[in-house]
C-alpha cells in the first residue's frame, strides 16, 4: 500500500485521538470544579437548580435549596460552582456593580420631565396627519369630477341637451 491511500486513515485516527484528547480534558476539569466544593458554595445542577452546598461527602453532595428543603444530590449533577457574586446575582437579585443604575418602579417619573418640556414651550402642536394634503387633492378631484358628471349628462342625453 502507498502512503496516499494510507493518509485517510491516519487522519482519521489523528481526528479521534484528538477528540478523545480533549474530553478528557473537559472531564478532568469538571471533576476538579467538583472537588473544589465546599459548604456555603453556590452551585448549580444540570437540571438548572440553584442551591447552597451543605455537606460534601465521596460521590455525593446535600443542597440547601431553601427554607427547610434540603436535597441529596450526586456529584456528578452538579453542572457548576457559582462565585458569591453570581450565585447572589442569579438567586437574590443582588447587583454589587450596578447599584448606582436604579431604574424606577414606574415609567412616569422618565417621562415627566418631557411632559413639563413639551408644555413649558409656546410653540403650537405640530398635525402629523394629511389633512393638508388632502384638502389640496380634493379640490383638483372636485372639478374632475364636475367635468366627468358634466361628460355624463351629455351622454345621457346623447349631446342634445339644448334641444329637447
Amino acid at each position: 500500500m502507498s502512503l496516499v491511500t494510507l493518509l485517510p486513515f491516519i487522519v482519521l485516527i489523528g481526528a479521534m485521538f484528538l477528540m478523545t484528547r480533549s474530553a478528557k480534558k473537559k472531564q478532568q476539569q469538571a471533576t476538579d470544579m467538583r472537588n473544589q466544593m465546599q459548604p456555603g458554595s453556590g452551585v448549580r445542577t444540570i437540571g438548572g437548580m440553584y442551591a447552597t452546598v451543605k455537606e460534601v461527602s465521596e460521590d455525593t453532595v446535600l443542597l440547601d435549596a431553601g427554607p427547610g428543603v434540603e436535597l441529596l444530590f450526586a456529584k456528578n449533577a452538579i453542572g457548576a460552582v457559582l462565585s458569591d457574586d453570581e450565585y447572589n446575582r442569579i438567586v437574590h437579585g443582588v447587583e454589587h456593580d450596578l447599584k448606582s443604575d436604579l431604574v424606577p418602579d414606574d415609567a412616569s417619573s422618565l417621562t415627566e420631565s418631557d411632559a413639563a418640556d413639551t408644555a413649558a414651550s409656546d410653540e403650537k402642536p405640530v398635525d402629523l396627519g394629511k389633512k393638508a394634503e388632502s384638502d389640496e387633492a380634493e379640490e383638483p378631484s372636485d372639478a374632475v369630477a364636475a367635468e366627468a358628471k358634466a361628460d355624463d349628462d351629455a351622454k345621457k342625453t346623447g349631446g342634445d341637451s339644448d334641444a329637447k
